[in-house]
C-alpha cells in the first residue's frame, strides 16, 4: 500500500522581489534544498492582519528556476482584491514566508507522449512553468521542434525577455517564440488572441511548423478561456486531451 506523502511547511527568505510592471512580479526566494521536477509548483503561505488577528493564507504557484538553480523563482500577478497576492507584493529582501514541500504536479515533460514537435502555448504568469522546462536539457533533446506562445494584453507584460532570447540564440533551428499582444500594438509578434491565429492559420505560419495529431503534442497553461478555446479548436484536428489511461495530444494547467 503507497503511503501518503504529507505537506510539510519550510521557512524561506525573500531574495529580491522584481516588479515586471504595476501588477506584475517576480519573487525570488531561499529555503533549504527543495528537489522538483521541472513544471511543477509549490504552495506560498503567509499571515495576513484580519480584524481578529491574523489569517494564514495560502497559494499555489509554478516555480520558473530550472530544478538545479539554488534560488526559487515565483512569476506571479496581483489580483485584485486577492490577499495573498497583495500580500507577497509587499514583501522586501530579508523578509519569511513560509513554502510547501514537496513540489507536486503533472505538467512536467516525464507525462508528454513521444512526439517529434512540443508546442508550449500560454497567457499571463502561465509562462512560468515553460521557462523552467527549458532551462533543464530534457526538452532538447526530446523534441526536433518547440514553439513557445505567449499572450498577454500588453507589450509591457511580456516578460522575461532575454531569458526567451537565449533559448533563441542557442536553438535558432530548434526553437521559435511568438508573442500575442491582444490590446495594443506588437512590433516583434503578432496581435490579438492566440487562439484567433490558431483559427486563422498564422500561427503555425509564424512559427513555421504545424500542429498534427500525427506529429505534435499541445501544452496549454494559462486562464481558462484560452484553455477551452484552445481545446476546441484542436478538438476539430482530432486532438484530444492526453491521460496516463488514454494518450493524447494536450496536455492543461489552468491558472486562473
Amino acid at each position: 500500500m503507497t503511503g501518503i506523502i504529507r505537506t510539510t511547511w519550510h521557512n524561506a527568505e525573500v531574495l529580491s522581489n522584481q516588479r515586471w510592471t504595476e501588477g506584475l512580479l517576480t519573487l525570488r526566494i531561499r529555503t533549504e534544498p527543495l528537489p522538483f521536477t521541472a513544471g511543477q509548483f509549490v504552495t506560498l503561505r503567509l499571515p495576513i492582519p484580519t480584524a481578529d488577528g491574523t489569517e494564514l493564507v495560502a497559494k499555489s504557484y509554478s516555480l520558473i528556476n530550472a530544478p538545479d538553480e539554488e534560488a526559487l523563482e515565483i512569476f506571479y500577478n496581483i489580483v485584485p482584491n486577492g490577499k495573498l497576492s497583495n500580500a507577497l507584493a509587499q514583501l522586501q529582501p530579508g523578509d519569511n514566508l513560509e513554502i510547501s514541500q514537496p513540489a507536486k504536479g503533472f505538467f512536467v515533460l516525464d507525462e508528454i507522449p513521444a512526439v517529434p514537435n512540443l508546442w508550449m502555448i500560454a497567457t499571463g504568469t502561465g509562462l512560468g512553468p515553460y521557462l523552467s522546462i527549458l532551462k533543464t536539457s530534457q526538452p532538447w533533446q526530446r523534441f526536433q521542434k518547440i514553439v513557445l506562445v505567449h499572450g498577454v494584453p500588453l507589450v509591457n507584460e511580456l516578460a522575461y525577455a532575454e531569458l526567451i532570447q537565449t533559448f533563441v540564440t542557442q536553438y535558432p533551428e530548434q526553437f521559435r517564440f511568438i508573442s500575442c499582444v491582444t490590446r495594443e500594438a506588437n512590433p516583434h509578434g503578432l496581435e490579438g488572441r492566440s487562439t484567433t491565429h490558431l483559427e486563422a492559420g498564422t500561427l503555425e505560419q509564424t512559427a513555421g511548423t504545424q500542429i498534427t495529431a500525427d506529429d505534435t503534442h499541445v501544452m496549454l497553461c494559462g486562464n481558462h478561456n484560452m484553455l477551452n478555446d484552445m481545446k476546441a479548436l484542436l478538438a476539430q484536428r482530432g486532438m484530444q486531451r492526453h491521460l496516463r489511461h488514454k494518450p493524447g495530444h494536450i496536455t492543461t494547467e489552468q491558472y486562473f
